[in-house]
């Protein structure tokens, strides 16, 4: 395979470093993609392998077994940036090549998966109708969909067949918006866990980028718990979202490739008809540490107000990461209150700060604890819950619970559901 010449650029913008490249021959300038904060390198040795691994070196060559170990994990989840932000280049180093081949277009082979058209979809959606819509976010659009339960052809007649939740990116989505579209084919399209959405199919036409999920009838639990526009949440179907999140963040714990989430938050867990949660939104996951405790650097990426402090200060990100965003997931399921608002008076605005104190004396507990709720619940589960999310928040990663202990502990919580208040 042939290789061409890489100029890198730096380029002074706080958020975006893009590199620029020209073949050898014809010297046609083009523009590729965002790979990743270049620390303060101008130009870097970076090659792009046939296997989608990205490869950076100065000219002495003397970081390439790190990077490639740190290329390894990330491939996994079928992305190659972020990594390199924490490392230092000399400023010696060489110019830069790389393979004649697009890295957008690795993506693992995915045989489960239906590879739908664009007229499939639009079919599906009666031509994204604005009655179809069933959201809009920086990603793009997402429609409600029917398709043969079956087959998974789409369906013309709305209500006719099964209902699909279609995702469709934005034509100007960023290289980033790429990479989750990626991730999410990629993780998706080879594990199936009861509480993670599963994807029936993608679309890769063009310039149009979409998945195709199962349909989540209740929706999100952020609108449960915060829009006040359905109806609000017993403390039994609380305590059950509670169990099946993180049944689903222990199972990407305890793959042999561990998993970590990196933004689980309210709005990413989904409810059936039967207030079953999934987690969606796999965009920003990457493969985990080998072991539990180890962390890893990373760019930081994630939801102020969820994303662990240590790794939003340090870059450090392990399985326990995921273990604090729980614990705040799981307080918000208490009380009913968002993790962050700044419209709160100031020593109220974070969730995390406020609750704590309240703990420790149970008068003060109940006073804090979801009103829609009326009293309908044990106190003493209650309690033991609120404890649990505390555990999840210790500021010391290794003092936090495993998820595989968290499920195990909210289950013992489930048994007291039936004593008295």
């Amino acid at each position: 395979m042939g290789r061409v010449k890489i100029q890198l650029k730096k380029i002074e913008e706080k958020r975006d470093r893009q590199i620029s490249y020209f073949k050898r021959k014809d010297g046609l300038i083009k523009k590729a993609y965002e790979l990743t904060t270049l620390c303060d390198v101008d130009v870097a040795l970076i090659i792009f392998s046939s296997a989608g691994k990205l490869i950076i070196f100065d000219g002495k060559r003397r970081i390439l077994k790190t990077l490639l170990d740190l290329c390894t994990r990330e491939e996994y989840l079928g992305t190659s940036s972020n990594h390199s932000s924490s490392l230092e280049f000399p400023a010696s180093c060489s110019s830069a090549v790389v393979e004649e081949e697009n890295p957008m277009a690795q993506m693992w082979r995915t045989p489960s998966l239906k590879e739908f058209s664009f007229k499939d979809l639009k079919i599906a959606t009666k031509n994204f109708s604005p009655d179809s819509l069933l959201g809009k976010g920086g990603f793009g659009r997402v429609y409600k969909g029917w398709v043969d339960e079956k087959t998974l052809a789409p369906s013309s007649i709305m209500g006719i067949g099964m209902a699909v939740a279609i995702k469709v990116w934005d034509r100007s989505t960023s290289f980033q918006g790429f990479q989750e579209w990626q991730s999410e084919v990629n993780f998706l399209g080879r594990h199936y866990h009861p509480n993670i959405i599963s994807l029936f199919g993608y679309c890769r036409e063009d310039k149009n980028l979409a998945l195709v999920y199962e349909f989540m009838e209740m929706g999100s639990l952020d609108n449960h718990l915060f829009r006040g526009n359905v109806p609000s949440l017993s403390w039994d179907i609380r305590l059950k979202i509670a169990i099946g999140a993180g049944r689903g963040l222990a199972f990407l714990h305890t793959l042999e490739k561990k998993i970590i989430y990196r933004d689980f938050k309210a709005s990413h867990i989904l409810l059936d008809k039967n207030y079953n949660a999934k987690l969606s939104d796999f965009g920003l996951a990457m493969l985990g540490p080998s072991s539990e405790e180890s962390p890893i650097v990373t760019a930081v990426a994630g939801t102020r107000g969820y994303a662990d402090p240590e790794y939003v200060a340090t870059g450090n990100i392990s399985l326990k990461s995921d273990v604090y965003s729980y614990g705040v997931v799981l307080l918000e399921l208490l009380t009913g209150i968002r993790a962050t608002d700044s419209n709160r008076s100031e020593e109220q605005q974070s969730l995390v700060e406020w609750f704590p104190p309240m703990v420790s004396r149970r008068k003060k507990l109940k006073t804090i604890i979801d009103v829609h709720m009326k009293g309908q619940y044990s106190a003493e589960a209650v309690f033991q819950a609120a404890e649990l999310s505390l555990k999840c928040l210790e500021s010391d990663p290794q003092s936090r619970p495993s998820m595989k202990e968290v499920v195990e502990a909210l289950k013992e919580i489930e048994a007291l559901k039936d004593q008295t208040k």
